[in-house]
């Protein structure tokens, strides 16, 4: 796939503009990707028709995987016509939004705080997973530090949190990032690059991290050593405004659905990981291998106040600064619009019941 520093798709500043102007064509059209039928039972609309459920999904080794995979939420709800979308990463999930084509989705918290940013009108009602080590920065040999970055090529694939942790790197290290070659690369165009040897080093997760190790990568940093610096990531699930005030009893069901895969992952690990394995082609061990980087939360653990109860808004706010300081965002929004975009009706609601 070709490499490219001026992408159509995600960088920053053009997806504020492009994704005001698509919200506005949403308005017109009235959201019509979601519906607007406020029944979440299994009768549908009450007219003999299915409500539409559009996902976005990514290939990480986590829970929404197995509930995917499994087709608990198909069972859940009977009532919905449930369609899975594959998305490459987060800029691309908040293109969809914006778009109205899709009505819950997965991105990191640096995108989200983006989208937030646009504004795109969606909440926060799960954290998928809190990124570790899963998601890295590896190089090519000769490069031992990150300031042997400068004057290499390196590709992340912009507005994911892999472009928020490969800033921040480079900030604690004292490193300009305009010194470096940085290019936006989607997961599977960085592998290609990377097996050409037409790039030095990528910031990225699994599963492409691991096969550029397979391949010979060092790992210099981790989003773990960046969350101990004071910048943790996430994978975080979005929900359209319009379909979780519509739909609140489907969003419950959905949380439900991804704190049962938790639960799986503890119980029965293995079976966790075959699902997951289908999804991605791997083995179950490869799958155990590179989930070990994430750190996975029940509904009970989320609506605790290190998370939905408060945490993750305020993670919300300082990301977004960040942004507008490494120039990836216009402005900053007043701070209440990104802690009212914490959801957590529906974590609180299954860790009761």
């Amino acid at each position: 796939m070709t490499l490219h520093r001026t992408p159509s798709r995600s960088h920053p500043r053009s997806f504020a503009r492009r994704a005001v102007a698509a919200l506005a064509v949403v308005g017109l059209l009235g959201l019509a990707a979601c519906s607007s039928d406020s029944s979440a039972d299994g009768d549908g609309n009450g007219d003999g028709k299915k409500i539409p459920l559009t996902i976005a999904y990514q290939n990480i080794p986590n829970g929404d995987l197995v509930v995917k995979n499994s087709g608990w939420l198909e069972k859940a709800l009977p009532g919905y016509e449930i369609e899975w979308k594959l998305f490459d990463s987060g800029g691309s999930v908040n293109e969809a939004f914006a778009g109205g084509s899709i009505d819950i989705g997965l991105a990191g918290s640096s995108p989200v705080s983006r989208g937030l940013s646009a504004p795109i009108a969606y909440k926060v009602p799960w954290i998928h997973d809190v990124i570790g080590s899963a998601e890295a920065l590896a190089v090519q040999d000769g490069i031992t530090s990150i300031t042997d970055l400068v004057g290499k090529k390196v590709a992340v694939p912009f507005a994911s949190t892999a472009h928020y942790s490969l800033l921040a790197a480079l900030e604690t290290a004292g490193v300009d990032p305009t010194t470096v070659d940085i290019i936006d690369a989607e997961p599977d165009a960085i592998a290609a690059a990377w097996s050409q040897g037409s790039i030095d080093a990528a910031y990225v997760w699994n599963p492409v991290l691991a096969q550029l190790v397979s391949e010979g990568a060092t790992i210099l940093t981790d989003s773990a050593d960046v969350a101990a610096s004071g910048k943790t990531t996430y994978d975080l699930a979005v929900v359209s405004t319009k379909f979780a005030t519509d739909h609140p009893e489907a969003v419950q069901e959905w949380v439900a659905q991804q704190s049962r895969a938790v639960e799986l992952y503890r119980s029965d690990p293995d079976t966790w990981a075959k699902a997951v394995g289908a999804e991605l082609s791997l083995d179950p061990v490869e799958v155990l291998d590179q989930a070990a980087g994430l750190i996975f939360l029940t509904a009970e653990e989320q609506a605790g106040p290190e998370y939905l109860g408060g945490g993750l808004g305020t993670n919300l706010v300082a990301t977004a600064s960040f942004n507008l300081e490494a120039k990836s965002i216009d402005a900053v929004l007043d701070k209440d619009a990104y802690l009212s975009a914490v959801y957590p009706d529906a974590v609180d609601a299954v860790a009761k019941g």
